[in-house]
């Protein structure tokens, strides 16, 4: 599945959120947002959750996969599965993902396993540009 989306865009804020939009609806491209590194425990899964919120709201009609970055957290993990988060990143044991991963998947959700490189935006000037750029490079 995730060879068919274009390789993800790492967001810090609800600002490189949007510009994501905009680029990815300029394009006609489906979009793939993932937090930053460990962001789950960070900022938390309600701050992820509520910029899903936000972004459905503001386009409705552009196909989005949110993917919250949980490093090692295995509780965090659960804690985006309760919230309704339906993609997340894990970075914990082997035999831990796999018990997560069977968790994911009775609830319809799914550990994001997608190594290909991504585009994070922390220091761009201009984040809707690059995410235009990024994602005309990649669509099939």
């Amino acid at each position: 599945m995730a060879d068919s989306l274009p390789p993800a865009i790492i967001v810090h804020s609800l600002d490189h959120a949007l510009a994501a939009a905009v680029a990815a609806t300029a394009v006609n491209s489906p979009l793939v947002l993932r937090s930053a590194p460990g962001a789950g425990g960070s900022v938390g899964v309600g701050w992820f959750a509520a910029l899903a919120e936000a972004l459905a709201e503001r386009h409705p009609a552009l196909p989005m996969t949110l993917i919250l970055d949980c490093a090692d957290e295995a509780g965090t993990v659960l804690g985006a599965f309760r919230r309704g988060l339906k993609r997340v990143r894990f970075t914990g044991p082997p035999a831990v993902a796999a018990k997560l991963a069977a968790i994911a998947a009775l609830q319809g959700a799914a550990l994001d396993e997608d190594a290909r490189p991504a585009l994070d935006l922390l220091g761009h000037a201009d984040p809707e540009a690059v995410c235009r750029e990024w994602l005309a490079g990649h669509q099939r």
